[in-house]
């Protein structure tokens, strides 16, 4: 051996031995060539950088090839053959190969093949390991490979048995990795035989013979003798799996899948393509099932059945193995093709162009029609070719089937240097660390992009449409949106023509999130008034890339803005004069209320901001409009309490903080511009709510019931400080109450002292000497439900003390106060009602409507609130559930009232979000009314049975006020 270790004239190769020092495996090779090839072989490694760097690649990163080597050191010269860069061999380069090799007479045909085989494999891992090839392109040879190695198993097959052969037609049908180009370097090939006879041939005997072509076929590839086996061929994908027949006709597949499969059978079959045998028949078989793959999402449960399927997968990966699964784990290379297949199969319906059974080519497609993201495309993109490229080198080490990453630090650093390119960080201080940081990178990205667009309650609404239902063509889309309730066809026609013609991405995604939102538009009162408000919210957010976006991938937004937009005008005008607040509904916490410091806080703030009490005034009411629809759109899709009574409680909580919030700011804003002109204020101001204000009872459409009090600071003029204090609350009204895109907030201070003939703003000893002296029974009353909200906290408490000796007097109401009471309640009934008004049905005065239960309410407080500490609060709810407890008012009296309260707060509260403006009857217009209906809980059509219930719950709280408030009964 040293003497070929010589040149041709005996001087020592100094230069060879050089540069494959700490190579044994090469040397080995040397070793095993004949004289001829092995200086052959030498002289081309010194003087060929390329096949030495392809040999050394090769055999650094693979034994398994490496004994093949020197099992068969004249195989080096594949590595040349497939030298130049642009050469991409196919199938039937790669049928060539395999057919010289199977003549090999000397090893038989059987391990001739395998040998074949393998010199086939060296030369693709070569190529990979080099980098002339990229992932996808080594996948893609690696299936021809196997689809050559079939045909040519297939053909030797034939000549073993040409009586077989005679008989019938077959065909192979790749499946899997196999079907979609994407193959393992090792891998079970799955494969479904379908088989026709030949004429002349019953089909019984033909489908025998078939049978016996498919098992030598299968034998000669997994066959473990001599040269070992190429890989298992695996045909349990077939129907009836591995208790079905081998070879089936064409018509008995279409029988099965069209009346027994299940749903991951149509999954399988997506990958579906001929890859051996008679390729008509072939061709045949995947035409013929194709309609049914991409029909297979309008089953019921279709997409449940998947996702179910893919959890199964991963409970039934063993404990010991989950962590190292790169596969079928959690974030492994299954959820990113269960991820793009799903996709592909409920949009692959009417979008011809996601139908490939490429994985990486099919969410290239996917991206490019809008139902992915790019960024989440490019993302899914390139982990799953870092996930598969370790794969790969994880199975050439042995060529073994494996998807397991090994634990020896050996076998780690090993795939970090042949890696090393993939990997972000740099692997040469410690390898091991660097590939793994790279590895769990990338699966807790395909776990975060697996849940999102796997399990997105969109796929579900698609896949439910009709048959037909998913093309937005003219003709179709008249009678679906007639048959779905739209009252103008041809108006609706028009904004989805405007919403998705074109070949934008925009109009893509459109496309895909229309047909869904109309269904969800007509389980509304009112679908053109949805589909209308989509449209101008689109067309207000459509260029900005995060809307569609949202729409397409995030939770429920879809459907949840679907909901908003049709349930009636105010949240929809509330979200087109700022459409960015669409963004609350990707949030799964969006919608939640805010408390009233959080709000006072960035009221604050954003008055701070703005250069003049205009501006810092429109800032704040700039909050209270994006607050304003959080509340609503929370309150439309039943987000603030399942209990109705609980969710008109947030909503009153909410909506009090908002506006206390709201006038806060107004205030600071208004004494800021005061003092830029005046200088320092001199005096302190305390706004005190009354009425549903103070009572945190506050409906969309209510205006701010306030009393001003204020105090001159020490060593100022009173008279001077009742002027400034009068011009900062005149400003505060006059901006808060302004015309604006924002919505007014309407300040009333009617409930002050002599009303409207008295002055807008008093000092604390005024409000003392007014009330000592002039206060009537009903100013009592309506302080029962004062509350300090905004400005000076001292001085809003000093007015709580003032008044409680009013509103909770010693020894209760004099019975003359009482007596007045009820007179004005009477005369309130009798003269306010507006005319035309039914008095069943008014929600404000009518019988067993809101004053009535609150004057009864309000009459119990006054009576006992100075000896029941319980009863003094301003919310009438918790007020009447003090005085059942303490026995003023019986249980089924309280249940009574408490349900008429809340049903009319409800109907004002429906009326308004529907209507878009307050108002105490119910709508005269049907579809407003049924939008009101549906608010409250009655289906479509139940219009007529919400106005029984309510007339007849009314009807009873009327019994009970009459007998607790007026003392008939």
């Amino acid at each position: 051996m040293e003497a070929d270790r010589q040149g041709p004239e005996g001087d020592p190769a100094e230069p060879l031995v050089e540069l494959l020092a700490g190579h044994l495996r090469p040397l080995r090779l040397l070793e095993a060539a004949d004289e001829a090839d092995r200086h052959t072989l030498r002289d081309t490694l010194t003087t060929s950088k390329p096949l030495r760097d392809r040999l050394l690649g090769v055999l650094g990163v693979s034994t398994a090839l490496g004994d093949h080597l020197a099992r068969h050191p004249h195989d080096w010269h594949v590595l040349v053959t497939f030298e130049l860069r642009d050469m991409h061999p196919g199938p039937e380069d790669f049928r060539r190969a395999l057919a010289e090799g199977v003549r090999d007479d000397a090893l038989g045909p059987a391990n001739a093949l395998r040998v074949a085989y393998r010199r086939c494999l060296l030369a693709i891992a070569a190529r990979d390991l080099t980098g002339t090839t990229d992932l996808a392109q080594t996948a893609a040879e690696l299936a021809d490979l196997a689809g050559a190695t079939l045909q040519t198993a297939l053909d030797l097959a034939a000549e073993q048995d040409p009586e077989a052969a005679a008989a019938c037609r077959l065909a192979v049908i790749g499946m899997g990795k196999c079907g979609g180009r994407e193959l393992n370097y090792v891998s079970d090939v799955d494969v479904v035989f379908v088989a026709e006879p030949r004429e002349g041939v019953d089909e019984p005997e033909a489908i025998r013979a078939a049978t016996r072509l498919a098992a030598a076929l299968t034998r000669l590839c997994a066959d473990t003798t001599g040269e070992g086996t190429i890989w298992p061929v695996d045909a349990n994908l077939r129907p009836e799996g591995r208790n079905g027949p081998l070879v089936r006709t064409l018509a008995s597949h279409l029988a099965y899948y069209q009346r027994w499969a299940k749903t991951w059978e149509f999954q399988a079959l997506l990958k579906a393509r001929p890859v051996a045998g008679d390729a008509e028949l072939g061709a045949a078989y995947v035409e013929a099932l194709a309609p049914m793959v991409w029909q297979a999402a309008a089953r019921e449960n279709f997409v449940a059945d998947v996702q179910q399927m893919r959890r199964r997968v991963v409970d039934s990966i063993p404990a010991t193995e989950l962590d190292r699964q790169l596969k079928l784990g959690p974030g492994g290379l299954r959820d990113v093709e269960f991820s793009v297949q799903l996709l592909q199969l409920v949009h692959g319906r009417t979008d011809p162009a996601l139908r490939s059974g490429n994985t990486l080519e099919a969410l290239a497609a996917l991206s490019r029609g809008g139902y992915v993201g790019r960024a989440d495309a490019a993302s899914l993109d390139a982990a799953y070719r870092f996930l598969r490229s370790l794969e790969h080198r994880i199975q050439l080490y042995r060529l073994r089937r494996t998807h397991l990453m090994p634990t020896a630090d050996e076998d780690l650093r090993r795939l970090a240097r042949s890696l090393a390119a993939l990997i972000n960080d740099d692997t040469r201080a410690d390898p091991v660390a660097a590939l793994q940081r790279e590895w769990k990178r990338h699966a807790m990205e395909v776990r975060r992009l697996h849940e999102k667009l796997f399990y997105r309650p969109l796929l579900d609404a698609v896949a439910e449409l009709p048959q037909g239902a998913t093309g937005l063509s003219p003709d179709a889309a008249r009678a679906r949106l007639e048959a779905l309730g739209y009252a103008d066809p041809a108006a609706a026609l028009r904004h989805l023509s405007a919403l998705a013609s074109g070949v934008s991405r925009k109009a893509a995604i459109q496309r895909t999130l229309l047909p869904v939102l109309l269904g969800w538009f007509a389980e509304s009162a009112d679908p053109d008034a949805g589909l209308l408000n989509f449209r101008q919210v689109s067309d207000a957010l459509g260029r900005t890339p995060w809307y569609l976006r949202l729409l397409r991938d995030e939770s429920a937004a879809a459907e949840q803005l679907a909901r908003v937009l049709s349930a009636g005008r105010l949240a929809p005008d509330l979200l087109l004069r700022a459409p960015e607040a669409v963004a609350m509904l990707g949030d799964p916490r969006g919608l939640e209320p805010r408390g009233r410091a959080a709000l006072q806080s960035e009221v604050l703030a954003a008055v701070g901001r703005a250069g003049s009490t205009h501006a810092a005034v429109a800032a704040a009411r700039s909050v209270r409009r994006r607050e304003l629809f959080r509340t609503a759109a929370a309150d439309v899709l039943g987000r603030l309490g399942e209990d109705p009574a609980e969710a008109l409680d947030t909503a009153g909580e909410a909506l009090t903080a908002l506006n206390a919030a709201t006038l806060g700011g107004a205030l600071r804003a208004c004494v800021a511009g005061w003092e830029a002109e005046h200088g320092d204020l001199p005096t302190r101001i305390s706004v005190i709510a009354m009425g549903r204000f103070g009572g945190h009872e506050l409906g969309y459409g209510s205006d701010a019931d306030v009393l001003f009090v204020h105090e001159p600071l020490l060593g100022s003029l009173e008279e001077e400080a009742a002027r400034a204090a009068q011009a900062v609350c005149h400003e505060l009204r006059t901006q808060l109450g302004a015309p604006s895109t924002e919505p007014p907030l309407l300040v009333d201070a009617d409930l002050r002292p002599e009303g409207r003939s008295g002055p807008l703003v008093r000092t604390l000893a005024s409000y003392a000497a007014y009330y000592r002296r002039w206060s009537h029974a009903w100013e009592s009353q309506a302080l029962l439900r004062a509350e300090p909200v905004a400005g000076d906290e001292e001085l809003g408490a000093r007015f709580r003390q003032l008044i409680d000796p009013l509103r909770y007097p010693g020894g209760g109401v004099p019975e003359r106060d009482l007596v007045e009471i009820r007179r004005i309640k009477a005369r309130i009934e009798a003269e306010r009602l507006p005319r035309g008004a039914d008095p069943t049905t008014h929600t404000k005065i009518g019988r067993g409507g809101l004053a009535d239960v609150e004057w009864t309410v309000q009459l119990l407080q006054l009576r006992h609130g100075h000896e029941l500490p319980a009863l003094r609060t301003t919310r009438t709810r918790a007020a009447l559930a003090a005085a059942e407890r303490a026995g003023l008012v019986g249980s089924e009296d309280a249940e009574v009232l408490d349900a008429a309260w809340v049903l009319a707060s409800r109907v004002r509260a429906a009326v308004m979000l529907v209507r878009g403006r307050p108002g105490d009857s119910f709508p005269g217009e049907a579809r407003e009314l049924a939008g009101v209906a549906r608010y409250l809980g009655y289906g479509s059509g139940h219009s007529g049975e919400l106005l029984d219930d309510y007339r007849r719950i009314t009807r009873r709280a009327r019994v009970v006020v009459d007998r607790l408030f007026y003392g008939s009964g």
